[in-house]
């Protein structure tokens, strides 16, 4: 389910440059409408994410499961601007309730012979989930029927099939009151947790905005600077950076928490310097590398991070850690994409996205600096991988 909703959020992008050349909307406009979905799933982080420490994991679930099967059928009807947008905030907010009850869920299943294995899935499906949906959405569109609506129908199709096998899962959490209260805007970071998520904040900031350039310019990038006008090309230079973050999340799962972080602060300097840097010189091959690259640094950056801020959590407080996680990682997704939408019509595309580029190399750069000089987040870091490496040997049992 949580490989689904997610996956869904990346279909349009691979169709962005369809829907400019149909209804004729501006940079500004395609970049606006990736936007207005963060803006929506951040509402609904913010308002809902502890929702189901309360009322429990499956009604959550089914209502926000119900809300992306809605979002699909928006697309499908959608015939201009006005549509698509009403369709992405729909998206964004029954997302936003998945995201972290999906999370949490999973960590609430922890297998008792394989407890680090919940905290693995929840750094590693996301993007493999955006793999699956910017690939799928680009062969759609590229070789499908209805190239503006089957992508749409599969997903909204496969998410109900996913839905309802919530009918045999058993519900973990103990209803509680204070429902409403959970409702108020609000960051769920119990106090014990906020100075490990200060210290692993950057990394999650530079993974995400890095995240947010690959779905929002690249697609754009390969038809104005390459000439590629094949819509599976950009689903699957999508696929190719998500997808190298996902197996990066696979291989750092036994190295030290931190070292993995580190590593992925590197590459998330490197590579967006590499991609850009064959950008500017036109050479495909070089872009393809650097993605590998970017990739590489977006998957270890955050899945190290995530799991670190993941190993001790009680499960009174899964979803709302989860959703803050998600807040501050989609603000980084979405927010430099706004801005990269008012520039591009002035200044053009590629300077857009190499200014894009620059922000990213420098809050990767300022995060490394702050992990190498302070002592403080040096020792809770190993500490939360003392915790990850007890619970990757068996030696540790979440509790249920």
């Amino acid at each position: 389910m949580l490989l689904v909703s997610v996956a869904s959020s990346a279909v349009p992008s691979p169709i962005y440059p369809v829907y400019a050349a149909e209804w004729h909307l501006s940079p500004l406009v395609l970049t606006g409408v990736f936007a207005i979905y963060v803006a929506g799933l951040l509402v609904s982080l913010l308002t809902a994410g502890s929702l189901s420490d309360h009322v429990g994991r499956k009604p959550v679930l089914a209502v926000g499961a119900l809300g992306v099967v809605a979002a699909m059928a928006l697309f499908v009807v959608a015939d201009g601007e006005n549509a698509l947008i009403v369709a992405r905030i729909v998206q964004g907010v029954a997302v936003g309730l998945l995201l972290g009850t999906l999370g949490a869920a999973l960590l609430d299943h922890s297998l008792e012979r394989h407890p680090a294995l919940a905290s693995v899935l929840n750094g590693v499906t996301p993007p493999v989930a955006l793999a699956v949906g910017a690939a799928s959405s680009g062969a759609f569109v590229e070789w499908g029927p209805l190239p503006e609506q089957l992508v749409y129908i599969v997903f909204g199709v496969l998410l109900v099939l996913a839905a309802a096998a919530l009918l045999v899962v058993p519900e973990r959490v103990v209803k509680q009151q204070g429902a409403l209260r959970s409702l108020r805007p609000t960051l769920g970071l119990p106090p014990a947790t906020r100075p490990l998520f200060r210290s692993v904040a950057g990394a999650l900031i530079a993974s995400w905005a890095l995240g947010g350039m690959y779905l929002s310019l690249v697609p754009s990038v390969l038809g104005t600077v390459f000439g590629i006008t094949n819509h599976f090309s950009a689903g699957a230079l999508i696929a190719v950076f998500t997808g190298s973050g996902a197996l990066t999340g696979l291989a750092i799962q036994r190295m030290d928490a931190r070292r993995g972080m580190i590593v992925g602060l590197v590459a998330l300097i490197v590579g967006p310097v590499v991609t850009l840097g064959f950008v500017v010189i036109g050479s495909l091959p070089g872009l393809i590398a650097g993605t590998i690259l970017a990739g590489i640094g977006f998957g270890a950056g955050f899945q190290a991070g995530l799991r670190m801020l993941l190993a001790d959590v009680a499960a009174t407080h899964r979803a709302g850690v989860l959703s803050t996680i998600y807040v501050v990682s989609y603000l980084a997704f979405g927010v430099p994409s706004v801005v990269a939408g008012l520039f591009e019509p002035t200044d053009g595309l590629v300077p857009v996205v190499i200014g894009y580029g620059v922000f990213v190399v420098l809050a990767a750069a300022v995060a490394l600096v702050l992990q190498v000089v302070s002592r403080r987040a040096a020792a809770l870091e190993e500490r939360a991988a003392r915790e990850l490496e007890r619970l990757a040997t068996g030696s540790v049992r979440i509790p249920e």
